[in-house]
């Protein structure tokens, strides 16, 4: 009985990650939205996701009385600032590079390091169907990656492979952190406290980058809501939800839902079609998903 409750519980925690996932997959079509509406920044737009999350879970701990029990130790710090951190990295990588291969690297690499993490932790090699997992997710966030979406690069591509190795360097260590923190608290609790640090490290960024900082349009404020409550304060609390009972390493595969999510809106939304090549990452990445199981 306690093994079946275990098996359960492990699948629920990957279902978690996965919803998670498909939540961030629809943030860069609502970006694109809100920026057709408005003319600012990409960062701007994350640091006004990040403040209303916070905004927003701070008002439900409120209401349901359990303020008190928010702590801002050294470990909700870390996971708040690297939040912030490689939100603003991504950003950084995207207009030195290009979308494409910021996302491969970025994306790529955190399940990778969190992987390797576990193994050095645990003083062992990773099993033979822990890197046959890696290698299919991988090679399906390649093939997705480079087939689907915009592939427009930027000039500095030594600069942008930089930022995406960061980027997803600060995802893992997230994970890693988040994970055990995760384990002995509330996801809403988690959650408030990581939303809440990273909104301070990065609206003075979002202010240094420059406006403009509002917008008279109701629909641009309407789908920057969505993007704190559903794409960083649901999709967060399912996160840490999840790694209750899930391996970093496996979060890690389990988060490439996002670009599946992204191109499956992308191509119903805006009627981006989507190449053989990028049905084929897309299937390969449900496969590892499906392996994690």
């Amino acid at each position: 009985m306690s093994s079946l409750r275990t098996r359960f519980g492990a699948r629920l925690g990957l279902t978690q990650i996965c919803l998670a996932g498909v939540l961030w997959g629809t943030g860069g079509l609502v970006l694109q939205i809100v920026r057709s509406i408005t003319p600012m920044s990409v960062l701007t737009v994350s640091a006004y996701r990040m403040l209303i999350a916070a905004v927003a879970l701070l008002a439900v701990l409120v209401l349901i009385g359990r303020l008190r029990e928010l702590r801002l130790d050294l470990r909700t710090v870390i996971v708040g600032a690297t939040t912030g951190l490689y939100q603003a990295l991504y950003f950084g990588s995207v207009v030195a590079v290009g979308v494409t291969v910021s996302t491969v690297v970025s994306l790529g690499i955190a399940p990778a390091i969190l992987l390797a993490g576990e193994a050095v932790a645990a003083r062992q090699r990773p099993t033979r169907r822990q890197l046959v997992v890696l290698a299919t997710a991988l090679t399906g966030l390649v093939l997705a990656s480079a087939y689907a979406g915009s592939r427009a690069g930027g000039d500095r591509p030594v600069t942008g492979v930089l930022l995406a190795i960061a980027s997803g360097s600060a995802y893992a260590l997230t994970t890693a952190v988040g994970r055990p923190l995760a384990q002995r608290r509330s996801p809403l609790l988690v959650t408030a406290g990581a939303t809440g640090v990273g909104a301070v490290v990065l609206v003075p960024l979002a202010l240094i980058g420059g406006g403009p900082f509002s917008s008279s349009s109701a629909t641009a404020w309407a789908w920057l809501v969505y993007l704190g409550v559903a794409t960083m304060a649901l999709a967060y609390g399912l996160l840490y939800a999840g790694l209750r009972t899930t391996r970093s390493s496996a979060a890690g595969v389990a988060s490439l839902m996002e670009p599946v999510a992204a191109a499956i809106a992308a191509a119903a939304v805006l009627g981006e079609r989507l190449a053989g090549p990028a049905l084929a990452g897309v299937a390969l990445i449900l496969v590892a998903i499906a392996g994690l199981g």
